[in-house]
């Protein structure tokens, strides 16, 4: 579990980081366990007032394209940077005129027990042809647990930041090492390193940090 105190360093790091003319306004960066997301704003492409929809669609995706291309020297040093300080692996995406794009990401295979009358739901997914397999039916509902319930999952995450605080004024604590004003989230148990858990892995052009 990441504190909101170490999401703060890291965004804070990322926003020193970054050239201030890389995107429109302050990059939105999440992270987990397993990697960083970094996503900004580009400028829209100017178009006619009388532009089509498939027009648009076409020159916003260009724009998007020009800017990966464009910024793939400066966006993988700053990958590289932030992998050896934070350890994790960096994602980069865009916001362009509404339009959301991801250029990489990781895929962390996660392995789970079931009984029957939750393997009954996966196998019910498949057969009505909303998903294509069981692990792409558990990814199809763990979506829509996270579309339906995200101020409740909000409220969880910042109720286990208490409990950690708590459990770090205990007697036992052990000193924390990262306690100085270089502190930065830790490593973790990384990709693939918890119980029951696969390998990571990114997609074909994730070098590109």
């Amino acid at each position: 579990m990441i504190t909101n105190e170490q999401k703060e360093k890291l965004r804070g790091w990322f926003a020193g980081r970054l050239p201030d003319d890389l995107f429109e306004e302050p990059a939105e960066v999440t992270v987990d366990r397993e990697e960083i997301t970094v996503i900004g704003r580009i400028p829209a492409p100017r178009l006619a007032e009388d532009a089509s929809a498939a027009e648009r669609e076409a020159a916003v995706t260009a724009r998007i394209q020009e800017f990966r291309e464009r910024t793939r020297e400066t966006r993988v040093a700053v990958a590289r940077d932030a992998e050896h300080r934070f350890r994790r692996k960096v994602s980069w995406g865009v916001v362009c005129d509404g339009e959301r794009a991801l250029f990489t990401h990781v895929a962390a295979p996660v392995m789970t027990r079931l009984r029957q009358p939750e393997r009954q739901v996966l196998d019910t997914l498949i057969a009505a042809g909303v998903a294509r397999s069981r692990s792409d039916a558990l990814a199809w509902c763990v979506r829509l647990v996270q579309r339906h319930t995200d101020d409740w999952l909000t409220e969880l995450r910042d109720s286990l930041e208490h409990v950690q605080r708590v459990r770090a004024q205990g007697p036992d604590a052990a000193p924390d090492p990262n306690a100085d004003s270089d502190s930065e989230p830790g490593p973790g148990p990384g990709p693939g390193r918890g119980r029951g858990e696969g390998t990571a892995s990114s997609t074909p052009d994730a070098e590109e940090g």
